[in-house]
Protein backbone atom coordinates (compact mmCIF):
# COMPACT_ATOMS: atom_id res chain seq x y z
CA UNK A 1 0.00 0.00 0.00
CA UNK A 2 1.26 3.55 -1.09
CA UNK A 3 1.97 5.44 1.76
CA UNK A 4 1.06 9.04 1.84
CA UNK A 5 3.68 12.07 1.19
CA UNK A 6 4.04 14.41 3.92
CA UNK A 7 3.79 17.51 3.19
CA UNK A 8 5.61 20.62 4.77
CA UNK A 9 3.50 23.17 6.61
CA UNK A 10 4.72 26.77 6.20
CA UNK A 11 2.87 30.10 6.83
CA UNK A 12 1.84 30.71 2.96
CA UNK A 13 1.38 27.29 2.38
CA UNK A 14 -1.37 24.41 2.80
CA UNK A 15 -2.05 21.44 1.09
CA UNK A 16 -5.21 20.07 1.77
CA UNK A 17 -4.96 16.52 0.78
CA UNK A 18 -1.51 15.65 1.92
CA UNK A 19 -0.23 14.92 -1.14
CA UNK A 20 2.10 17.08 -2.69
CA UNK A 21 1.77 17.51 -6.88
CA UNK A 22 5.29 18.16 -7.10
CA UNK A 23 8.42 19.44 -5.40
CA UNK A 24 8.27 21.42 -3.09
CA UNK A 25 9.26 24.82 -4.20
CA UNK A 26 12.68 26.68 -1.74
CA UNK A 27 11.87 27.46 1.34
CA UNK A 28 8.66 25.80 2.08
CA UNK A 29 10.23 22.64 4.11
CA UNK A 30 10.52 22.77 8.09
CA UNK A 31 14.13 23.30 7.56
CA UNK A 32 13.82 26.64 5.89
CA UNK A 33 11.16 28.38 8.37
CA UNK A 34 12.27 29.55 11.82
CA UNK A 35 10.80 26.89 14.83
CA UNK A 36 8.24 29.95 16.08
CA UNK A 37 6.84 30.36 12.73
CA UNK A 38 6.65 26.12 11.56
CA UNK A 39 4.86 26.55 15.04
CA UNK A 40 2.02 29.25 14.28
CA UNK A 41 1.42 27.87 11.07
CA UNK A 42 1.15 24.36 12.23
CA UNK A 43 -1.15 25.26 15.14
CA UNK A 44 -3.60 26.95 12.52
CA UNK A 45 -3.89 24.22 10.70
CA UNK A 46 -4.73 21.08 13.04
CA UNK A 47 -7.66 20.15 14.82
CA UNK A 48 -8.75 20.27 18.25
CA UNK A 49 -7.50 16.99 19.37
CA UNK A 50 -4.22 17.12 16.93
CA UNK A 51 -3.11 20.80 18.79
CA UNK A 52 -3.50 19.80 22.49
CA UNK A 53 -1.62 16.99 21.68
CA UNK A 54 1.11 19.20 19.81
CA UNK A 55 1.37 21.57 22.98
CA UNK A 56 1.44 18.53 26.08
CA UNK A 57 4.19 17.23 23.35
CA UNK A 58 6.25 20.42 23.38
CA UNK A 59 5.79 21.28 27.05
CA UNK A 60 6.84 17.50 28.02
CA UNK A 61 9.92 18.04 25.58
CA UNK A 62 10.73 21.44 26.85
CA UNK A 63 10.49 20.17 30.21
CA UNK A 64 12.66 16.93 29.98
CA UNK A 65 15.21 17.60 27.73
CA UNK A 66 17.93 15.66 26.53
CA UNK A 67 18.11 11.83 27.53
CA UNK A 68 16.30 10.05 30.27
CA UNK A 69 17.00 6.26 30.43
CA UNK A 70 16.28 4.36 27.73
CA UNK A 71 14.40 5.93 25.34
CA UNK A 72 13.36 9.84 26.42
CA UNK A 73 9.41 10.91 26.57
CA UNK A 74 10.21 13.21 23.52
CA UNK A 75 11.36 10.30 20.83
CA UNK A 76 7.52 8.46 21.98
CA UNK A 77 6.47 11.82 20.34
CA UNK A 78 8.01 11.69 17.61
CA UNK A 79 7.01 8.03 16.77
CA UNK A 80 3.65 9.17 17.67
CA UNK A 81 3.03 12.35 15.32
CA UNK A 82 2.39 10.75 12.03
CA UNK A 83 -0.67 9.09 13.57
CA UNK A 84 -1.50 12.00 15.84
CA UNK A 85 -1.07 15.10 13.34
CA UNK A 86 -1.93 13.15 10.53
CA UNK A 87 0.99 12.58 7.57
CA UNK A 88 0.57 16.01 6.05
CA UNK A 89 1.42 17.66 9.17
CA UNK A 90 4.43 15.12 10.39
CA UNK A 91 7.67 16.86 9.39
CA UNK A 92 6.54 19.74 11.21
CA UNK A 93 5.12 18.22 14.37
CA UNK A 94 8.77 16.03 14.16
CA UNK A 95 10.71 19.20 14.63
CA UNK A 96 9.51 21.09 16.40
CA UNK A 97 9.55 18.33 18.84
CA UNK A 98 13.20 17.93 18.16
CA UNK A 99 13.79 21.71 18.30
CA UNK A 100 11.68 22.03 21.90
CA UNK A 101 13.87 19.36 23.45
CA UNK A 102 17.14 20.90 22.47
CA UNK A 103 18.20 17.91 20.76
CA UNK A 104 22.33 17.95 20.27
CA UNK A 105 24.38 16.33 17.73
CA UNK A 106 24.45 12.98 20.03
CA UNK A 107 20.59 12.77 20.27
CA UNK A 108 19.73 13.66 16.87
CA UNK A 109 22.50 10.77 15.67
CA UNK A 110 20.56 8.27 18.05
CA UNK A 111 16.82 9.63 16.68
CA UNK A 112 18.54 8.93 13.07
CA UNK A 113 19.83 5.78 13.58
CA UNK A 114 17.17 3.66 15.20
CA UNK A 115 14.52 5.92 13.59
CA UNK A 116 12.11 5.00 10.87
CA UNK A 117 12.69 6.54 7.54
CA UNK A 118 9.73 9.57 8.72
CA UNK A 119 12.00 10.33 11.61
CA UNK A 120 15.48 10.24 10.09
CA UNK A 121 13.99 13.10 7.54
CA UNK A 122 12.80 15.35 10.55
CA UNK A 123 16.18 14.68 12.01
CA UNK A 124 17.77 16.02 8.59
CA UNK A 125 15.09 18.94 8.63
CA UNK A 126 15.78 19.86 12.39
CA UNK A 127 19.59 20.01 11.65
CA UNK A 128 19.42 23.83 10.90
CA UNK A 129 17.75 24.65 14.09
CA UNK A 130 19.70 22.62 16.04
CA UNK A 131 23.31 22.55 15.00
CA UNK A 132 25.73 25.41 14.72
CA UNK A 133 28.28 23.54 13.36
CA UNK A 134 29.42 20.56 10.95
CA UNK A 135 29.10 17.79 13.74
CA UNK A 136 26.05 16.83 12.33
CA UNK A 137 27.64 15.77 9.08
CA UNK A 138 28.11 12.48 9.01
CA UNK A 139 23.66 12.00 9.11
CA UNK A 140 23.77 13.85 5.87
CA UNK A 141 26.21 11.83 4.42
CA UNK A 142 24.44 8.90 5.53
CA UNK A 143 21.25 9.97 4.08
CA UNK A 144 22.93 11.16 0.32
CA UNK A 145 24.19 7.19 0.12
CA UNK A 146 20.49 6.00 0.58
CA UNK A 147 18.01 5.47 -2.71
CA UNK A 148 15.16 7.00 -0.44
CA UNK A 149 14.54 10.08 -2.85
CA UNK A 150 12.75 11.81 -0.13
CA UNK A 151 15.61 11.19 2.53
CA UNK A 152 18.22 12.77 0.12
CA UNK A 153 16.07 15.84 -0.64
CA UNK A 154 15.74 16.52 2.93
CA UNK A 155 19.56 16.33 3.28
CA UNK A 156 20.51 19.07 0.84
CA UNK A 157 18.69 21.24 3.06
CA UNK A 158 20.48 24.69 4.19
CA UNK A 159 22.80 22.69 6.50
CA UNK A 160 24.32 20.54 3.76
CA UNK A 161 24.48 23.99 2.08
CA UNK A 162 26.62 25.41 4.73
CA UNK A 163 28.67 22.74 5.60
CA UNK A 164 29.19 19.86 2.78
CA UNK A 165 32.64 20.79 1.04
CA UNK A 166 32.65 21.47 -2.30
CA UNK A 167 33.31 17.96 -3.43
CA UNK A 168 30.79 16.60 -1.74
CA UNK A 169 27.96 19.05 -2.84
CA UNK A 170 29.32 18.90 -6.73
CA UNK A 171 28.24 14.91 -5.95
CA UNK A 172 24.65 15.24 -4.21
CA UNK A 173 23.76 17.51 -7.39
CA UNK A 174 24.48 14.61 -9.56
CA UNK A 175 22.67 12.05 -6.95
CA UNK A 176 19.88 14.36 -7.73
CA UNK A 177 19.83 14.46 -11.07
CA UNK A 178 20.19 10.53 -11.13
CA UNK A 179 17.48 9.71 -8.98
CA UNK A 180 15.11 12.02 -10.20
CA UNK A 181 15.07 14.23 -6.69
CA UNK A 182 13.86 17.90 -8.24
CA UNK A 183 16.88 20.43 -7.76
CA UNK A 184 14.45 23.05 -6.11
CA UNK A 185 14.97 20.61 -3.03
CA UNK A 186 18.71 21.79 -3.21
CA UNK A 187 19.22 24.66 -0.75
CA UNK A 188 20.97 27.69 -1.98
CA UNK A 189 22.12 25.78 -5.05
CA UNK A 190 22.17 29.14 -7.59
CA UNK A 191 24.58 30.70 -4.96
CA UNK A 192 26.88 27.39 -4.72
CA UNK A 193 26.57 26.65 -8.53
CA UNK A 194 27.66 29.55 -9.23
CA UNK A 195 30.95 30.07 -11.32
CA UNK A 196 31.75 26.37 -10.48
CA UNK A 197 33.31 25.32 -13.41
CA UNK A 198 34.36 21.36 -12.01
CA UNK A 199 30.07 21.26 -11.64
CA UNK A 200 29.87 22.28 -15.21
CA UNK A 201 32.48 19.92 -16.18
CA UNK A 202 30.59 17.09 -14.20
CA UNK A 203 26.98 17.68 -15.55
CA UNK A 204 28.43 18.16 -19.07
CA UNK A 205 30.07 14.56 -18.82
CA UNK A 206 26.65 13.61 -17.61
CA UNK A 207 24.55 14.53 -20.38
CA UNK A 208 27.26 13.28 -22.87
CA UNK A 209 27.15 9.70 -21.18
CA UNK A 210 23.06 9.81 -21.56
CA UNK A 211 23.09 11.19 -25.01
CA UNK A 212 25.58 8.57 -25.98
CA UNK A 213 23.09 6.01 -24.81
CA UNK A 214 20.09 7.76 -26.57
CA UNK A 215 18.45 8.55 -23.25
CA UNK A 216 17.40 11.96 -22.12
CA UNK A 217 18.90 14.27 -20.35
CA UNK A 218 16.85 15.35 -17.46
CA UNK A 219 15.83 18.77 -17.58
CA UNK A 220 17.50 19.63 -13.85
CA UNK A 221 20.82 19.49 -15.31
CA UNK A 222 20.39 22.16 -18.22
CA UNK A 223 18.90 24.41 -15.17
CA UNK A 224 22.23 23.74 -13.19
CA UNK A 225 24.20 23.69 -16.00
CA UNK A 226 22.47 27.57 -16.87
CA UNK A 227 23.69 28.55 -12.92
CA UNK A 228 27.43 27.52 -13.32
CA UNK A 229 28.03 30.13 -16.47
CA UNK A 230 30.06 33.23 -14.80
CA UNK A 231 27.85 35.81 -15.11
CA UNK A 232 26.92 34.78 -19.00
CA UNK A 233 24.07 34.39 -20.04
CA UNK A 234 22.50 31.00 -20.33
CA UNK A 235 23.05 29.00 -23.40
CA UNK A 236 20.44 29.32 -25.86
CA UNK A 237 20.44 25.54 -26.78
CA UNK A 238 19.76 22.73 -24.94
CA UNK A 239 23.31 21.68 -25.96
CA UNK A 240 24.50 20.03 -22.83
CA UNK A 241 28.11 21.09 -23.41
CA UNK A 242 26.35 24.53 -22.92
CA UNK A 243 27.48 26.18 -26.82
CA UNK A 244 25.52 28.05 -28.76
CA UNK A 245 24.40 26.04 -32.29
Amino acid sequence: MTQPHATHVTPDTQDTDGTPAGPDPQGTTPAHVPPADLRAALTAQLGGAARAWLDQALDEAAAHPGTHGPISVWELRLAEAGRRCGPAHADAARVLVLHAARADTDALTRVYTQGTADERRAVLHALPHLVPGPDALPLVEDALRTNDTRLVAAALGPYAARHLDAHQWRHAVLKCLFTGVPVGSVADLARRAHGDDELARMLADYAAERTAADRTVPEDLHRVLALTESGRPAPGTADPHGKES
